[in-house]
């Protein structure tokens, strides 16, 4: 199986596919695919990165990602088993001028939301059992119960998932490229990170990397690196556990504390103490 791009497995003739995954930890290697992605988190916790930008994901949380969106999700080792309930279409999926019949107008901004993916921030509940109906819905209810979803998302509150998404769709090769960046990222955020390093994880030097790298997030290397280890710090501030400040700085990455007491309060907008208050 190919990350870049990620095909849904499917029957020829679906045009909808429900997924349950129950696992350990999700699928966290960086993809792509056709389909928009409609995800309710049953349990877990965890990083989410979606185009070029990192956010954190956890139980209840309703997602929407959209067609060719990178996106990876990392999840919590420490955390309990991970349950994500998902509907998977495109917006041919029932035809090509199905969505654009005059009865279901009031759902085209769902669609405009979904090229930067977004994530639910009301009607919670009510989407939860829509969701939880769904494992034991025949096809033509998961249908009814798909155009009831996307009715309360375009009524819904929601935050974006990313500000920028690179508007082509990877190849193979720059697919695997930026999953070996990622996934490199991803395991060793918390240890120091060179340029050299990461560029030879690209097989590229080091000028041509931070070019393909920015070009591709809109952002630089370093900026991606400091924002995902600002969310990893973040989140244990949140946890009220027994660590210092000056501890969870090191644990996410950050050897200096007014570096760190710097970048956090450049991309929180508050410092570390603030942020826990």
């Amino acid at each position: 199986m190919k990350a870049l791009p990620f095909v849904i497995p499917k029957p020829d003739k679906a045009r909808l596919v429900y997924q349950v995954d129950r696992v350990k930890v999700f699928y966290d290697k960086l993809h792509q695919h056709e389909e928009i992605q409609l995800s309710f988190i049953v349990k877990g916790s965890g990083t989410l990165v979606v185009g070029d930008t990192i956010n954190n994901y956890s139980a209840n949380d309703v997602l929407v990602i959209g067609s060719n969106v990178p996106h990876v999700f990392k999840s919590d080792v420490s955390s309990q088993d991970s349950h994500m309930l998902t509907l998977f279409f495109t917006r041919h999926s029932f035809g090509e001028s199905f969505f654009n019949l005059e009865e279901l107008a009031s759902i085209q901004s769902f669609f405009e939301r979904s090229r930067y993916g977004f994530k639910l921030q009301s009607h919670i509940e009510t989407i939860r059992r829509l969701f939880l109906k769904l494992e034991t819905a025949s096809k033509l209810d998961r249908f009814i119960i798909l155009l009831r979803l996307l009715q309360y998302m375009v009524e819904a509150d929601y935050t974006s998932l990313s500000s920028f998404v690179y508007d082509k769709k990877y190849s193979l090769v720059e697919g695997d490229r930026m999953r070996n960046v990622f996934e490199f990222t991803l395991n060793n955020y918390n240890k120091d990170i060179s340029l050299e390093a990461v560029s030879k994880v690209a097989n590229m030097t080091k000028n041509a990397f931070c070019k393909y790298f920015k070009k591709r997030t809109n952002k630089t290397y370093i900026q991606f690196l400091n924002e995902f280890r600002v969310e990893k710090a973040s989140r244990l501030l949140q946890e009220k556990n027994d660590y210092t400040v000056s501890e969870i700085a090191f644990i996410s990455g950050f050897r200096n504390i007014s570096n760190f007491n710097r970048i956090f309060k450049r991309i929180k907008g508050v410092n570390p103490s603030q942020f826990i208050k």
